[in-house]
């Protein structure tokens, strides 16, 4: 079973590890929230993730893999595609993309000093709730379109009550020094992302603009 763990353009997260039988891997494309919380990796068989959300620049890409699970693959990969020759050579295959590991180990080391998992966790929930507090509390200016129980911790999805204010919505933050707040290209609306970088007063800077572009166009 393959699931995406967290939706960048929706907003919806797992919040719970689904149950599968014994003798079904459970598969997760972990990219857009890998080390936004604790989780448990032995009840996956394979794990990946892009680490240019939460753990690094853009470029490389962490894998966990069980050993049982990774002796089952193809054997009639690519190369680059054929974990286990990668597994074997001690990721080292080929000339790997030293400067993103460096600044992977430098984000793992801040993690660490930070509180661990656990802590990143607590922050990431704080800074979440700022926003979504005002969502609730607008009396529909503003829609989340995620219902309360599957929303992302990582990307809140909203909408305002027509596109004129969502792009003068977007327009006013900007001159206030918040950028990257439209959302996807398939769905509209905006998008606020709080990825573990994101410090916990620029979530409460955006939801107290949020409070006062209400006031002035609601």
């Amino acid at each position: 079973l393959h699931i995406t763990t967290n939706n960048t353009i929706y907003g919806t997260e797992w919040k719970i590890d689904p149950d599968v039988p014994k003798d079904v891997p459970l598969i997760a494309d972990m990219s857009s929230n890998f080390m936004s919380k604790p989780i448990d990796i032995n009840k996956y068989s394979f794990i990946y993730a892009g680490a240019q959300k939460n753990i690094g620049p853009a470029g490389c890409a962490v894998i966990l893999v069980k050993k049982d699970f990774l002796a089952t693959g193809a054997t009639n990969l690519p190369s680059m595609l054929d974990y286990q020759l990668h597994s074997k050579n001690g990721s080292l295959y080929n000339t790997p993309p030293c400067f993103t590991i460096y600044m992977i180990g430098l984000v793992l080391k801040w993690i660490e000093n930070y509180g661990g998992l656990a802590r990143i966790e607590e922050n990431n929930k704080a800074k979440a709730k700022y926003i979504y507090d005002v969502i609730d509390a607008s009396d529909g200016f503003y829609r989340g379109t995620v219902v309360p129980e599957d929303r992302s911790l990582m990307n809140i999805t909203f909408r305002l009550p027509s596109e004129e204010l969502e792009n003068l919505f977007i327009s006013e933050a900007k001159k206030n020094g918040m950028i990257g707040l439209k959302g996807h290209r398939d769905v509209g609306g905006c998008r606020a992302s709080c990825y573990n970088a994101l410090p916990l007063n620029a979530a409460y800077d955006l939801a107290e603009f949020m409070k006062n572009f209400q006031k002035q166009n609601g």
